[in-house]
C-alpha cells in the first residue's frame, strides 16, 4: 500500500494534477512490485515499513537522483536456496537510512549449515549497493545475514556510516561467510562507525581505490582484511586507510590475503591505531598463498607501500603474533607494532629488506 503526503502550498485535491515527485512521500507497508516501481518513479522520499519480501525475490530499488529511502519496522525475506541478492539498491545522490525502530532481519538461521559458500544450502548475499554515486548509507541494522551482509560494488563516492551487523546467533547455529561489508570495484568509499559481530571478515576490500575505514568494532570474525585480491576481472587495491578500530575475539586481526598464482596489486595501504584483543589464530597475517595448499607464496599481486602504525594487542597462547608469507613485496614501514601473547611461531618469508620487521 502506498500513501502520499503533500507539503507546501499544494492542496491534497490537486495531487492528481501535479507530478508526485515534486511533493510526495511514499510509504509502502506491503510488498508489491508495482507499488515499488511507482514509488521509484514518483517519489523523492520512500519509506518501506515492515514489509515481507517473498522467497526467491530481490527487493530491487533503482532510485531516482536525490531520493531518500528509509527502512522502518522489521523487514524480512522468505527462505529460498539461491544466490540472491535479497536487496539491491542503485542510484545517484541518494540517502539510504534506517528509522529508529527498524531492523533488516534476514533470518539467516534458515540457511546456515556451517558450510557458508563451501557447500550445503545455496545461500544468498543479502544487500548489494550496486552503482551508487555520491550517496550515503547510514543507520542501518542487519540481523543474521544468510551470507555476506553488505556489498558495495561498482560504486563511486559512497559514505556508509553507523552500520550494525549482528550475526552472533551464527556462532552456535552454523553461521559462516557472514562478511560485514565487502568493497569491490569501487572508488572513494568511506566506512565510519561500523560494528560487526560475525563469523568471517568484518570488512574485506577486494578491489578499489581511495577507501577509508574508521572507528570500526569487529568481534568474532576474521578481522579487517584486504582481499582476497586476485582471480577476478579487476584486481587492484590502492590508497586504503584503516584507522582507529578494535578487533576482538576474532580468528585474525590485521590481514592481507592475495591469491596464489593470480595477478594484480595492493598499493599504499595503511593500518593505524588498531587494537587487538584475544585473537585466536593470527594477530597480523600477510600472505600471498590464498587458495593454495602448495606452501609457496606467489608474487603476481605484490604488496607495496604498506604501513602499520600503532597496532597493538594480544593473541591467545595457541596463536601466532605475526606471520608474513609473500613475494615481491616492497616499501613496508611498520612502527609501534606490539602484538604479544601467541606462543606459536611460523617461519616468515618475503619480508622486504631494510623494513626492520621481524616475526615473533
Amino acid at each position: 500500500m502506498r500513501s502520499f503526503i503533500v507539503t507546501g502550498s499544494l492542496l491534497l485535491g490537486l495531487l492528481t494534477a501535479v507530478h508526485p515527485s515534486l511533493a510526495a512521500t511514499c510509504t509502502i507497508s506491503t510488498y508489491n512490485v508495482n507499488d515499488i516501481k511507482d514509488a521509484e518513479k514518483d517519489c523523492k522520499e520512500i519509506t518501506l515499513n515492515g514489509i515481507s519480501v517473498p522467497a526467491g525475490e530481490t527487493l530491487n530499488l533503482n532510485l531516482n537522483q536525490g531520493t531518500k529511502l528509509t527502512f522502518q519496522g522489521t523487514l524480512t525475506w522468505g527462505f529460498y536456496e539461491w544466490d540472491g541478492p535479497l536487496l539491491n539498491i542503485s542510484g545517484t545522490d541518494v540517502e539510504i537510512s534506517g528509522a529508529m525502530d527498524h531492523v533488516l532481519d534476514v533470518r539467516g538461521n534458515l540457511w546456515w549449515d556451517g558450510k557458508g559458500g563451501n557447500g550445503g544450502k545455496i545461500k544468498p548475499i543479502f544487500f548489494v549497493a550496486h552503482g551508487l554515486r555520491n550517496s550515503v548509507i547510514r543507520n542501518i541494522t542487519v540481523k543474521n545475514p544468510s551470507n555476506h551482509a553488505i556489498w558495495i560494488e561498482n560504486s563511486d563516492g559512497v559514505i556508509a556510516r553507523d552500520i550494525y551487523v549482528d550475526s552472533r546467533a551464527g556462532d552456535t547455529l552454523g553461521g559462516h561467510n557472514t562478511d560485514g561489508i565487502n568493497v569491490w570495484t569501487s572508488n572513494n568509499v568511506t566506512i565510519l562507525r561500523l560494528t560487526v559481530y560475525n563469523q568471517d571478515d568484518c570488512v574485506a576490500i577486494k578491489s578499489g581505490t581511495n577507501i577509508v575505514i574508521k572507528d570500526s568494532y569487529c568481534s568474532g570474525g576474521h578481522g579487517l582484511s584486504i582481499g582476497s585480491v586476485g582471480g577476478r576481472d579487476y584486481n587492484i587495491v590502492e590508497n586504503v586507510l584503516i584507522t582507529n578500530s578494535q578487533i576482538l575475539n576474532s580468528d585474525n586481526g590485521v590481514r592481507i590475503k592475495t591469491v596464489y598464482g593470480a595477478t594484480g596489486s595492493v598499493t599504499n595501504v595503511t593500518y593505524e591505531d588498531i587494537t587487538l584483543k584475544e585473537i585466536n589464530n593470527y594477530g597480523i597475517i600477510i600472505h600471498g598463498d590464498y587458495g593454495s595448499h602448495a606452501g609457496v607464496p606467489t608474487g603476481g599481486v605484490p604488496i607495496k607501500e604498506f604501513t602499520l602504525k600503532n597496532v597493538t594487542g594480544n593473541v591467545k597462547e595457541s596463536g601466532v603474533n605475526i606471520y608474513v608469507f609473500v613475494k615481491n613485496a616492497t616499501d613496508w614501514n611498520w612502527t609501534e607494532v606490539e602484538v604479544t601473547g601467541g606462543k606459536k611461531i611460523k617461519e616468515c618469508d618475503g619480508i622486504p629488506e631494510d623494513s626492520g620487521i621481524t616475526c615473533y
